[in-house]
């Protein structure tokens, strides 16, 4: 078992420092003028607004694209690695010390409903279904379910193996099929609502990153070295798309047109629609280590990352 890569390698030491200085997810987080330049892992849309967690338990909300946040008042002081809304109120986020925090008011203020650190596993992502069922899943095969809206959950393993379960994604609309893909290439499939999975057979023996579902059926994977694959059985057979990315890819998001948009290490900005061998890549001058991105209006994104939060466009960034 290699060291624990939250999202990516890059950015491996940076979350394990920010998450040191912290043991205890029950302290509240600390009013920062400059938390929008943290360490920010994760993000979400709910719709009405955007909402973006990281580094010291910090949440941050913006009612405007992006351009202004606004710091949420957080139980925690962890890092925080994930978050989910199921509506424009309900939300999740997870972290170190497997804390899962639950907003019922759009992600302006929150609550611990689960927290173990003596378990010493990190939770590295979360997705519900709907306000009542959820997954939540981390470090070492860490597997968390609940079924009352997170007030109690469930751990189990879902395979022998304690390979770190990285990243969650459903394929269809009411979440019956679902694929978890995580370290040294684990790749399993749920075909019951997350009731019972299997592994699949991978590509590649790297930790990977990101994933989206196209359909039902279409499942594609980033990882460590650039690694890209596109799977059109539901991952039982997969064919490697190529792009002159090196560095790990550690994020990925379907825009609204089609195209899949990859957030890496050293700036990596990749935009390709994986039915074309076309692709575009951008780098951001200082080349920072990116986590993620969501799609904003007017062919903008918001990246997250190293640098905290910024907005990016054709030819530049905001």
């Amino acid at each position: 078992m290699g060291r624990l890569v939250p999202v990516a390698a890059g950015l491996a030491m940076i979350v394990l420092e920010g998450a040191a200085a912290y043991a205890d997810c029950a302290a509240t987080s600390v009013a920062a003028p400059l938390a929008s330049r943290s360490l920010l892992l994760d993000g979400a849309d709910t719709g009405s607004s955007l909402v973006v967690v990281g580094d010291r338990g910090h949440v941050l909300v913006s009612a405007d694209q992006g351009a202004s946040w606004k710091q949420s008042t957080v139980p925690t002081r962890v890092l925080l690695t994930a978050v989910d809304f199921v509506d424009v109120k309900d939300g999740w986020a997870v972290g170190h010390d497997a804390v899962i925090l639950r907003t019922r008011d759009g992600g302006a203020t929150w609550r611990i409903v689960h927290c173990a650190p003596e378990e010493e596993r990190p939770l590295l992502d979360v997705w519900f279904r709907d306000a009542k069922n959820g997954f939540a899943v981390g470090a070492y095969g860490y597997f968390l379910e609940t079924r009352d809206g997170g007030e109690t959950w469930h751990s189990r393993f879902i395979s022998d193996d304690d390979f770190h379960l990285n990243v969650l994604v459903p394929a269809d609309a009411d979440g019956t099929r679902l694929f978890i893909a995580g370290e040294a290439g684990a790749i399993y499939r749920s075909d019951d609502a997350g009731r019972t999975w299997r592994a699949l057979p991978s590509p590649y023996a790297g930790s990977w990153f990101g994933a989206v579902a196209l359909d039902r059926d279409r499942l594609v994977l980033a990882g460590l070295k650039g690694r890209l694959f596109q799977s059109i059985d539901a991952g039982e057979t997969w064919s490697r798309i190529a792009t002159e990315v090196q560095s790990t890819l550690t994020g990925m998001l379907r825009l609204d047109d089609g195209r899949l948009l990859l957030t890496g290490l050293e700036g990596v900005i990749l935009t390709l629609d994986p039915r074309s061998p076309e692709s575009r890549l951008d780098r951001l001058a200082a080349r920072p280590a990116l986590a993620g991105a969501l799609e904003l209006a007017n062919r903008s994104v918001l990246l997250f990352g190293q640098p905290g939060v910024l907005r990016h466009r054709t030819g530049g960034e905001d």
